[in-house]
C-alpha cells in the first residue's frame, strides 16, 4: 500500500493557475503576453547579433550584456509554454516531475540573472576606476572565468531545490498560485514536516539576491567615491551615465523579485491578484526592458541596431 501511495504522489498532477475569474477573456489576456513575448526574444536575439557580428562591440561590457541577454531568453523559453499554454490553450495540467524540472530552471536561471548583475556592477567599477587598464584587467578568459563561476555557484545551490521536493509525498491541495511552478509553493503542498526545505529556501534567497544585493550597492558606493573624485563636472556626469542602463536593469531585476519573495513569506492574507502580478513582473519585465533600456542608453549599440535596420 505505501509503494502504491508513493507511486501515485510521485505522479501527481498539478494544475496551474491564470489570472482567477477572468476565464472568460482568456484569449484577450493572451495578446498582451504574445507581445511580450514577441519583443523580449526579438530584443534579446538582436542583442546577442550584433554584439557577435561587430566587433567594435567585443567589450566586457558588451559580453556581459550578451551573457545577460541570454539569461534572459532562457528565462523566457522555460515560462512560455505553461503560461501561454493557459491563456492560449486553458491548459492547466502539468506534471509532478514537469514542474521540478521548470521550477529548477526558473530558480537557476535567475541565480545567474542576480550574479551577472553583480559582474556587472564590478565591470562599471573598473571602468570608472581604472579607464586605462580596463581591458587588460577584464580580459576574455576572465570573463570566461567568471562565467563558469556563476554556472558552477548556481548549479551547487539550486541543484537541491528539486531533489528535497521530489521526497516528499503530496496530499494537499494541488492548485499551484501561478502559471509556472516555484519552489515555495510547490513545498507547501508537501504533507510532510518542511521545515528543512523552507530554511534551506530562505538560505538560498539571502546567499543569492541578500549577498548580491549587498555586494550591489557596496560597488556602487566605490562607484560614487570615485566620481566624485573627479574634478571635471563634466567628466562627473558622463562617468555616471554609463551606470544608468545598469541600476535600471537591477531596479527591474530586484524590485519584483523581492516584494513576491516577501509576500509569499510573511503576506498570508495578501491579494492572490497582486502576488500573480508581481509574479508576471519578475519573470516578464527583466527580459522585456533590459534591451529596451540598454538600447536607448548606448550610444554605441544603438547606432550599430540602427545600422541593421537601415540596410
Amino acid at each position: 500500500m505505501s509503494a502504491v501511495n508513493d507511486t501515485k504522489f510521485k505522479s501527481a498532477v498539478l494544475l496551474l493557475t491564470g489570472i482567477p475569474h477572468q476565464e472568460d477573456i482568456y484569449l484577450w489576456i493572451s495578446v498582451p503576453f504574445c507581445i511580450a513575448y514577441v519583443i523580449l526574444i526579438v530584443g534579446n536575439s538582436l542583442i546577442l547579433f550584433i554584439v557577435k557580428i561587430d566587433r567594435s562591440l567585443h567589450e566586457p561590457m558588451y559580453i556581459f550584456l550578451s551573457m545577460l541577454a541570454v539569461t534572459d531568453l532562457g528565462i523566457s523559453i522555460t515560462t512560455m509554454p505553461t503560461i501561454l499554454g493557459i491563456y492560449l490553450f486553458n491548459s492547466r495540467e502539468i506534471s509532478l516531475n514537469a514542474c521540478l524540472a521548470q521550477l529548477f530552471f526558473i530558480h537557476f536561471l535567475q541565480c545567474i540573472e542576480t550574479s551577472m548583475l553583480l559582474l556587472m556592477a564590478f565591470d562599471r567599477f573598473i571602468a570608472i576606476r581604472y579607464p586605462l587598464r580596463y581591458v587588460s584587467i577584464l580580459t576574455l578568459p576572465t570573463i570566461a572565468k567568471m562565467g563558469l563561476m556563476i554556472l558552477l555557484r548556481a548549479m551547487v545551490i539550486i541543484l537541491p531545490l528539486p531533489l528535497l521536493l521530489k521526497r516528499f509525498p503530496y496530499c494537499r491541495d494541488n492548485v499551484l498560485s501561478h502559471s509556472y511552478c516555484l519552489y515555495q509553493e510547490v513545498m507547501k503542498m508537501s504533507c510532510s514536516d518542511i521545515t528543512v526545505n523552507s530554511i534551506y529556501g530562505l538560505f538560498t534567497k539571502l546567499l543569492l539576491m541578500g549577498l548580491d544585493s549587498v555586494l550591489i550597492f557596496l560597488s556602487y558606493v566605490m562607484i560614487l567615491k570615485t566620481v566624485l573624485s573627479i574634478a571635471s563636472h563634466a567628466e562627473c556626469l558622463r562617468a555616471l551615465n554609463t551606470c544608468v542602463s545598469h541600476f535600471c536593469a537591477v531596479l527591474l531585476f530586484y524590485t519584483p523579485e523581492i516584494s513576491l519573495s516577501v509576500i509569499h513569506r510573511f503576506g498570508k492574507g495578501s491579494s492572490p491578484l497582486l502576488q500573480i502580478l508581481l509574479g508576471y513582473m519578475s519573470l516578464l519585465l527583466p527580459p522585456l526592458m533590459n534591451p529596451i533600456v540598454y538600447s536607448v542608453k548606448s550610444k554605441h549599440l544603438r547606432a550599430r541596431i540602427i545600422r541593421v535596420f537601415v540596410k
